[in-house]
This record gives structure tokens, C-alpha cells and sequence, in this order.
């Protein structure tokens, strides 16, 4: 990891729940939800979901520990590759979403000129 986030600012998480202890309680037992090996969706996809929210939220830390989970749940490369560019498509597939609000939003103000 590089720029702001790096993997030293970890060591400041008990000091970052402590300072909001019942947030980061709400916080971690959601951790806990995702994480869970008993679920109906099997573990190595439910890190590959997460794999693929954190690409979307840019978390470095997220794809760090997520990835981590993944490999040890035997995801591939391929599986790793895969997600990045589902990802992506999803990205620039809501991006010509929004720019469809964009212009119905353009049209409506420019009707009200």
C-alpha cells in the first residue's frame, strides 16, 4: 500500500474504537456476519464478494484483508483477475446510469431556463 493509507496506520484501530466504542462494537459484529464460515454462500465466494467491494470503495485495507481471506479459502489468481474486471464493468455501467440521471436532470433544469 502506498500514499496515505499504509499498513502501519493499523496499529492506531484499538485507539479508533475506543474513541467511538459503540460504533466500532456495531462495526465489528457486522466484520464478524461477513467473515462467517456458516453461511449459505461458501466462504471462499463471500470473500470474493468482498474482494469485489472493496475494489469498488477503494479500501486498500479491505482488499489487503480480503484477499488474504480469499487465498486461504482457495480462490485462483484467475478468480482474483476475474473479480477486478466485473468490477470495473459495473463501475462504467453505473456510470452510464448516472449519466442518464445527468441528462434527464440537464433537461428538466435547461426546460426551466
Amino acid at each position: 500500500m502506498s500514499g496515505y493509507q499504509q499498513p502501519g496506520d493499523l496499529r492506531q484501530a484499538q485507539a479508533l474504537a475506543a474513541l467511538a466504542p459503540r460504533e466500532a462494537q456495531a462495526f465489528l459484529a457486522l466484520k464478524k456476519f461477513e467473515e462467517r464460515a456458516d453461511g449459505t454462500i461458501p466462504e471462499k465466494y463471500r470473500a470474493l464478494i468482498s474482494i469485489a467491494v472493496a475494489l469498488s470503495t477503494q479500501c486498500a485495507y479491505c482488499i489487503d484483508a480480503h484477499t488474504r481471506r480469499a487465498a486461504a479459502a482457495g480462490a485462483c489468481r484467475e478468480e482474483i483477475t476475474e473479480v477486478g474486471f466485473i468490477v470495473a464493468a459495473l463501475q462504467a455501467g453505473a456510470a452510464v446510469g448516472h449519466g442518464l440521471l445527468a441528462l434527464r436532470l440537464f433537461d428538466e433544469a435547461a426546460a426551466r431556463v
